[in-house]
């Protein structure tokens, strides 16, 4: 078993996976990245209410946690925000803490939910946040979740790279748990992803991504 972590850095402060030999978020500037991609993509904060619920494939830096749990913050809405991630291989608390220090915009919200993270804990109950991390390989996983979604976060990595986050079979049990009317982002605009969305039962869209990427993905649910 190879003693090498899991975990490179480049450029200091941007964390890239060994395994899948991609960055967990843009070089560019992962913030602006979550933003424009998942919310953005989302059509939020504007679709924000009490009991929204987010479902991410992908939960890598938590960065995309901490994106949507400011932007409810700064929308002052009452009531909770519940979020699911499904990660197969989640990051030690340690490098959590290294990558989430690249944005000092969110350091408050990140110290708060530090120590969660070096307890090793799956659920996080705030007064506006349930947060649950699904932890094992979401084609296992996601089939045996009892939830729905208003909005997905699809941030696996590259679908050249990490190609089981992308399988059709696997973007079908996303639809199956996406209310109607629901939505889904990815910074992918690969053509073999976008078919498999609308195979699925998603009116897909291309639109402008971010920074170097010239598209990305924008998907709703359609009535049955």
């Amino acid at each position: 078993m190879s003693d090498q972590p899991e975990t490179l850095w480049r450029d200091g402060d941007v964390p890239v996976s060994r395994r899948f030999d991609d960055p967990y978020y843009s070089l560019d500037d992962g913030l602006a990245e979550a933003r424009h991609v998942f919310l953005a993509g989302n059509d939020l904060p504007a679709r924000f209410r009490d009991g929204f619920r987010i479902a991410e494939l992908g939960f890598g830096t938590g960065l995309n946690l901490l994106a949507a749990l400011d932007a409810w913050r700064r929308a002052g809405l009452p009531g909770r925000l519940h979020v699911t991630s499904f990660e197969a291989f989640p990051l030690s608390p340690g490098d959590m803490t290294r990558a989430q220090a690249a944005f000092p915009e969110l350091a408050c919200l990140a110290d708060e939910l530090a120590p969660f993270w070096a307890a090793g804990t799956t659920r996080i109950d705030l007064p506006d946040l349930a947060f649950r991390l699904v932890t094992g390989d979401a084609r296992a996983t996601l089939p045996n979740w009892d939830g729905q979604a208003d909005a997905w976060f699809l941030d696996g990595f590259a679908p050249a790279r990490n190609p089981e986050l992308w399988e059709p079979a696997l973007l079908r049990e996303v639809a199956w748990h996406t209310a109607t009317g629901g939505t889904a982002a990815t910074y992918s605009a690969a053509g073999h992803v976008r078919r498999a969305l609308a195979a699925a039962g998603f009116a897909v869209t291309r639109v402008p991504g971010h920074g170097r990427k010239r598209h990305m993905t924008v998907a709703t649910k359609a009535p049955a």
